[in-house]
Formats: C-alpha cells, structure tokens, sequence
C-alpha cells in the first residue's frame, strides 16, 4: 500500500522539505522537494550555527507549504512526517523537530525522527532504484565514510575518517588560504592551477569485491 511522508531537514545550513511516496512495487518516488541555501556564512569561514537556526525559523514553514502544494498533497492526508533529529547542529535540529512535532500535534500525523547519515545512505534507492546491497561513500560537512548497506538498519562500516570529516576540511583549508565559502569549490577551482604529482601521497590498500560481506 503506498505511503505518503513529508520529510524535513534542518541538520546544518540548508533547509529542506521533500514529500516522498513509496509505490505498491515497493520503491520510492520523489513527489516535491524544495530547499533554501544560506548564505549568511561566507563572511565567518564556517557555518555559525545560531545564524543557521535563526535562517531555519524564517524559511521553513514556507518551504514546507510550497513542498506540499508542489506534490498537491493536504498535510492532514500524510503518512507520516519524518524530521532530521541527528548528528548535526543543535540549534538547527530542534527548529525541524519543534516545527514537525508541532505538524503532528495539529494534525495526529506521526513523527519520525531520523538519522540523517542513514537518510543519505538510503537515498540513492530514490533516485537511482539501486538493489541492495551496494557499496555508499558517506561524505557531508561531518562526516566521510565508506559503508556497506544491505538494507534499513542493516550497515556494516568499512573506514571513517578519524579526526576531521572531508567537507569540514575542505572549508578549514579554503579559510587558511583566503578562498572565501564553501570551501569545496573553491579549493577545486585553485587545485585545477597545481602540478600533479608535485607531492606523494599515501594510497589506502585495495578492497576485492569479495571482501565486501
């Protein structure tokens, strides 16, 4: 039987509302999706996170109305509402969870709260109907994994980072280099003016597709 849930994201410093549907055959569609970039950042170096909470607060009630106006769904006919309730930047998370428990008071919709990692690892089942299992790098502001997903709640982790996640250290080196925000692209921008092969640098060891059990 299809399901019909509204999601919510407010992890970091993007707001987000999507309505998803779940098909009788079992996969996913992608009924709307709406996000709010801020740009408040730049002139800090790194995300502050009260100036993302307060940017959360001012945008999502919209962005959850045109999400669901966009999917031409009533908020009282939902499944569910799934919110974003960590890892991530406190501030942010309790403007998502405060706004969906208080969707779900108003209308007895469920809320579930959802990891978002696990959110990530899932999604290329709704854009790209990939079988389980599958092999997923994980890599957000936070994090940087590679994970072995063979279904909800069925992971097995291979490697992590241990001190600093790729997307913070993409932003930490624009920072010391004057590159502005994010990071990420400006570090490729400069990168592509470099010499390949002007320093060695250690390879990690190879992984068979046998070993992946």
């Amino acid at each position: 039987e299809p399901l019909t849930i509204l999601g919510i994201e407010t992890s970091c410093d993007e707001t987000a509302a999507a309505v998803v549907r779940r098909r009788p055959d079992g996969w996913g569609v992608i009924l709307s999706n709406q996000v709010a970039s801020q740009q408040d950042h730049a002139a800090f170096g790194g995300v502050v996170p009260e100036l993302a909470a307060r940017a959360h607060v001012e945008v999502l009630d919209l962005l959850v109305g045109q999400a669901l106006d966009q999917a031409d769904q009533a908020l009282h006919r939902l499944d569910a509402i799934a919110v974003t309730a960590g890892p991530g930047l406190i501030g942010g998370l309790i403007v998502g969870l405060s706004s969906a428990k208080a969707l779900g008071i108003a209308t007895g919709v469920p809320v579930l709260a959802i990891n978002p990692l696990e959110g990530h690892l899932l999604s290329p089942r709704l854009s790209d109907q990939i079988p389980y299992p599958y092999l997923a790098l994980l890599v957000s502001g936070g994090h940087t994994a590679l994970v072995l997903v063979r279904g909800p709640n069925r992971y097995r982790m291979l490697g992590q980072t241990y001190d600093d996640a790729l997307g913070e250290a993409f932003d930490k080196t624009a920072k010391l280099l004057g590159l502005g925000m994010p990071g990420g692209p400006a570090v490729e921008a400069r990168a592509t003016e470099g010499k390949p092969g002007r320093f060695t640098l250690p390879r990690p060891g190879h992984v068979g597709p046998g070993q992946l059990r």
